[in-house]
């Protein structure tokens, strides 16, 4: 738990917000419950309203199947038997009137009913028993089908999203409502707009309870949302009793988990003059001071504002109303000890205008003195006031600048303009380096609202928050990547790193795995799974992963790839060049053009002793040299092998040999291409190409050891006269 989140019952909670309702909620009766990601930022709300009468079960697609597939039956066999029979029926009045009813409690017309089951001749006809009566559900539209394929496909197509939710708005089907605002909300919980839409259809259809778990979960979705916490306020004044005595006791809790929850915004002035209202609604001025005792120490858009309502709050009213208890009694004391001092000191004033007086200030020798008593207590209690308004000033000041700068501080899945960004980063580091934690964190709440979609955010979120609580990091990872950026690979990546590093190996593995389930194809999530089983002792898993990504490429290039890091992994960790070389060979014998398979294969070679190696190193180089490689590339693996001959060969012969049909066949091939450029040059030209070539004649006179070196013009001349005597 995060002991310096802003809101006294806030913590991070580890669960992922689901967005959706209990479907299990049947077998209990119960309303269906309510999950999500933000239940550690608020503490359990205050239930006004009645249990809901309906669960997931009545709209799951098995119950829909069996009520239509009855409803069909049905109706085909009135069809068929007597439809007109079934027409008269409908028109006859008297079918439409209740049963008439004995005294014993049956039904006085039983033997009129009765005996329309006997034939003319008297004899008793069968009637086939009727099904049970079900409830009527609406097939599940195809349009609606055709719209959420859409949307599961394709979960980033925010359109999508948003004609689906206008569709079942205007089929008013509230099956197919829950059904898309829950999927909806798993992937965008910051729309709060659409959290009310989904209440108020709820409500339209006159399930209250279930209107109100839908703003709960909203409200725990995006705790920082003032619109949508008036909202939530407006419908529980509704719906309250408010002939239940309790009932003002639950409307004040629910304000207050408001006000701890999004109080601190920047922009919860509204918020703050909604609960004062309803207090002083209610005449309980002594919780009003005390709530204006609180937003005046909270740099807010309108504080100068609520300074000045204060004062009228203070002169319209008697202090014995609004004061507490205790502050009234202690401000007596303090004013009765200036009174004695000025007394003594010979010290008067003059008596104002009567008016109510407190309690107990009626044995006063003087009522003037009286009066003046409770103007000095107003005064005392502004000035008190007026100490904290000053200091939040200043704060309100240094921030101001950035606040005028954040012109969408909500959720959009358009992208933010370079100077928002700025601005965020900007306060961001303002406020980690002078502001306290508890701001610190409200304002990267409030920042990944607006910047949901940016990875930046959200890591440098986790790295701040990684200083005081693990449980905090690992919320914000959470929520980042199970909601919000589900397919971003990099905020993916920390947080698996993040877990290895406090020892839960399971979850990072999870973490791997359900990105590359999520991102198929990336090799970084790969390799980083190899690298994870690796550090930790797993072997034989590391090598089955890169295994499984060699079968499961794509190309031959994906598949090299792999390739390179299995015979890594079995030399370098494994220690079995066998392994390794039997590898890599394989990887040749699919792709043949690769130079780097070549190389490998070459650096895999040199690992060991040359001299022992020397059969192998050679037949490599022979491999290269006689594969379909560009005519540069075997060049060099040429000009390599002559190296390698000079270094470390056994047989003198070998390496003159080759060195020597190396240097005739590369100055062969310059000559060749001089003379051809010659005959396209101009004469001023002529004397710059003179000059390269007995730059490049020069560099020919020795063995060049550099192979890496050669100018790429003679590579582009031994294109047209490389032989095959060099492979010999």
């Amino acid at each position: 738990m995060c002991n310096l989140c802003p809101f006294p019952n806030l913590h991070l909670s580890d669960e992922p917000m689901t967005g959706m309702l209990d479907t299990d909620s049947s077998e209990s009766g119960d309303s269906p419950a309510m999950e999500g990601n933000g239940d550690g930022f608020l503490p359990d709300l205050p239930v006004l309203t009645h249990p809901a009468e309906w669960t997931m079960d009545q709209v799951s697609g098995e119950n829909r199947q069996v009520c239509s597939r009855k409803l069909r039956n049905a109706s085909e066999r009135n069809h068929k038997d007597n439809m007109s029979e079934a027409v008269e029926q409908q028109r006859d009045p008297a079918q439409a009137q209740p049963p008439i009813v004995a005294e014993d409690g049956s039904p006085a017309n039983m033997e009129l009913e009765e005996s329309k089951e006997m034939t003319e001749q008297g004899e008793p006809v069968e009637v086939p028993a009727e099904e049970p009566a079900v409830p009527t559900e609406p097939l599940i539209p195809a349009e609606y089908e055709k719209l959420v394929k859409g949307c599961e496909e394709n979960p980033e197509d925010f359109n999508g999203w948003v004609y689906l939710l206008q569709y079942v708005e205007q089929e008013n089907h509230l099956g197919v409502v829950r059904k898309a605002f829950d999927a909806f909300f798993l992937h965008y919980p910051y729309c709060y707009g659409y959290w009310k839409k989904f209440a108020d259809m709820e409500k339209k259809h006159g399930n209250v309870q279930v209107a109100e778990e839908v703003y709960r979960r909203g409200v725990q979705a995006i705790p920082l949302s003032v619109d949508l916490w008036l909202h939530y306020m407006s419908f529980i004044k509704d719906n309250a009793d408010h002939e239940d005595p309790e009932t003002p006791g639950r409307i004040r809790a629910a304000y207050e988990h408001a006000v701890l929850a999004a109080g601190t915004d920047f922009r919860s002035d509204r918020l703050w003059e909604a609960y004062i209202n309803w207090e002083t609604e209610q005449e309980k001025l002594a919780n009003v001071t005390a709530i204006y005792d609180r937003i005046l120490g909270i740099p807010t858009q309108l504080y100068s504002q609520h300074l000045q309502r204060f004062k009228e709050h203070v002169q319209n009213n008697n202090p014995k109303h609004f004061l507490s208890e205790e502050e009234f009694v202690q401000l007596r004391v303090e004013l009765a000890k200036a009174n004695v001092a000025a007394a003594a000191n010979g010290e008067g004033e003059e008596a104002t205008p009567a008016e109510e007086l407190p309690p107990g200030t009626e044995d006063l020798p003087d009522p003037a003195k009286r009066v003046t008593e409770i103007e000095n207590m107003r005064h005392k209690v502004i000035e008190s006031r007026q100490e904290v308004f000053n200091q939040n000033e200043q704060e309100v000041s240094k921030r101001w600048a950035f606040e005028e700068g954040i012109k969408r501080p909500y959720f959009h899945v358009k992208a933010l303009e370079k100077t928002q960004l700025s601005n965020w980063k900007e306060y961001l580091d303002y406020e980690i380096e002078n502001g306290t934690p508890e701001r610190v964190v409200v304002l990267f709440e409030r920042c990944l609202i607006a910047c949901a979609l940016y990875e930046d955010f959200w890591t440098k979120y986790a790295k701040y928050i990684e200083g005081y609580s693990i449980d905090g990091v690992r919320h914000v990872y959470k929520k980042a990547c199970t909601i919000h950026l589900t397919k971003k690979p990099n905020i993916h990546l920390l947080w698996a790193a993040f877990e290895e590093q406090q020892g839960n190996i399971a979850e990072a593995r999870r973490i791997l795995k359900a990105l590359e389930a999520a991102v198929p194809a990336l090799a970084m999530v790969r390799l980083r799974r190899v690298s994870l089983e690796r550090r930790h002792g797993n072997l034989e898993e590391a090598e089955a992963l890169l295994r499984e990504a060699i079968a499961s490429g794509k190309n031959t290039s994906e598949m090299s790839f792999y390739a390179v890091k299995l015979a890594r992994q079995l030399l370098k960790v494994q220690r079995s060049l066998a392994k390794a070389r039997k590898v890599l060979l394989e990887a040749i014998d699919k792709d043949q053009a690769s130079a780097k398979l070549y190389l490998n294969l070459l650096e895999l070679e040199y690992s060991g002793d040359v001299q022992q190696n020397e059969v192998d190193i050679l037949a490599c180089f022979d491999r290269a040299l006689s594969s379909p490689l560009p005519l540069d590339s075997r060049l060099t693996f040429s000009q390599r092998k002559v190296e390698f001959l000079q270094d470390f060969g056994s047989d003198i012969n070998k390496s003159v040999h080759l060195q020597y049909l190396l240097s005739n066949t590369m100055n062969e091939c310059f000559r060749t291409s001089e003379t051809e450029s010659k005959r396209q040059r101009t004469d001023e030209h002529s004397g710059s190409g003179h000059m390269m070539q007995g730059d490049v004649q020069g560099n020919n006179s020795a063995y060049n050891y550099n192979w890496y070196q050669v100018s790429p013009m003679i590579k582009s001349s031994v294109k047209h006269c490389f032989t095959p005597n060099l492979l010999q």
